[in-house]
């Protein structure tokens, strides 16, 4: 299996949250892309590489020009105008009959492009936002010149982020951003196959009125799981897009059986889709012992996981999203990558 990945995903630590009366890390931190490539390393030596760099175009296809430059400054100016937080985040948000577009604060702007609190900004971020997006479209390219399949160890994740706002740890939508890269490199179709536990807002977001981009989520439902606002099962999309989003919102606590009957039932709408090449953001916070969320997907159930997408016959590349589960990420990752090879799970 082949593995793009990158040390500057270790820029972005400190990531820091109110909880109760005291401060805490965040659940996303470097741990999770560090312990995921040990397990990929010891599984497939030599088989992970450093991530190209490439222009800002492929970016600039999927978010405004405005939100980009935003990200790229963020911390600088929130340095510049004074601010002695270790985090920057927003205090304030654009609320319904606000004007989301006029400020100049740092403050204002953090509220203008972002939805939530969860997606903080240090020193390093910006330098790891960037690199987990090369790496993603790293990864694309090896898929494009025929590797059947491939896997972008992203750090930070993405499939939050919409073409102009961040949250839930991500900032650019490295799905979104691989699954462009492939139509502008001359692929006609191509299928977004997310497995988060949370709903992929952000990649819907994007591709919602796209006729060439097939968007599928199977998540926790947002009656009760973030991100709460979006991800119902009325959502097929609009314009071109009618009938090509699907999201299956799952109630808390699903097990293996009933995830595999509605993985089964999104692999038949990508059969019927015919895609080019399959885009699968990973996230393994579905695992049963994943305390930030509420599944019970087993380590064994990851390789069947992975059998069953292969069986589309698809190219596909698979791009790290969530998964908090710090000593079992690795082994979780790797199974299912194990599936998509059609290899036996590691130990």
């Amino acid at each position: 299996m082949r593995c793009v990945y990158s040390d500057d995903h270790l820029l972005h630590d400190g990531l820091l949250k109110i909880s109760g009366n005291g401060v805490v890390r965040l659940a996303e931190k470097p741990e999770r892309a560090s312990n995921v490539l040990a397990a990929v390393s010891s599984r497939w030596p030599n088989e992970v590489q450093l991530p190209n760099t490439h222009d800002d175009d492929a970016i600039l296809a999927v978010h405004d020009s405005d939100y980009v430059e935003f990200l790229s400054r963020a911390w600088a100016d929130w340095v510049a105008a004074g601010q002695t937080g270790l985090n920057a985040r927003a205090d304030t948000f654009v609320g319904r009959g606000m004007r989301g577009h006029l400020t100049t604060s740092i403050l204002g702007r953090l509220g203008r492009y972002a939805f939530d609190i969860e997606a903080p900004f240090v020193a390093g971020s910006w330098q790891a936002i960037r690199r987990s997006a090369d790496i993603a479209l790293t990864a694309a390219g090896l898929v494009q010149r025929g590797e059947p399949h491939a896997f972008a160890l992203c750090r930070p994740p993405g499939h939050h982020a919409t073409a102009n706002q961040s949250g839930g740890y991500c900032y650019l939508n490295n799905s979104a951003i691989a699954a462009q890269s492939f139509l502008a490199a001359g692929k006609k179709r191509v299928a977004i196959l997310d497995v988060d536990y949370h709903h992929g807002n952000g990649t819907q977001s994007i591709f919602y009125d796209r006729a060439d981009v097939l968007t599928i989520s199977l998540h926790a439902t947002p009656y009760e799981e973030y991100p709460y606002f979006t991800g119902y099962e009325d959502e097929i999309g609009s314009g071109d897009g009618e009938g090509l989003n699907r999201n299956f919102a799952l109630p808390l606590g699903t097990r293996w059986p009933a995830y595999a009957k509605a993985l089964e039932q999104a692999l038949e709408f990508i059969d019927t889709f015919d895609p080019d090449v399959i885009v699968v953001p990973l996230g393994v916070d579905t695992y049963e012992h994943d305390k930030t969320t509420h599944f019970g997907i087993s380590q064994d159930a990851y390789v069947d996981m992975g059998k069953l997408i292969a069986s589309v016959g698809k190219p596909t590349l698979i791009v790290l999203e969530g998964g908090y589960a710090i000593e079992e990420i690795g082994n979780n990752v790797v199974n299912f990558l194990a599936g998509i090879a059609s290899e036996n799970p590691g130990p």
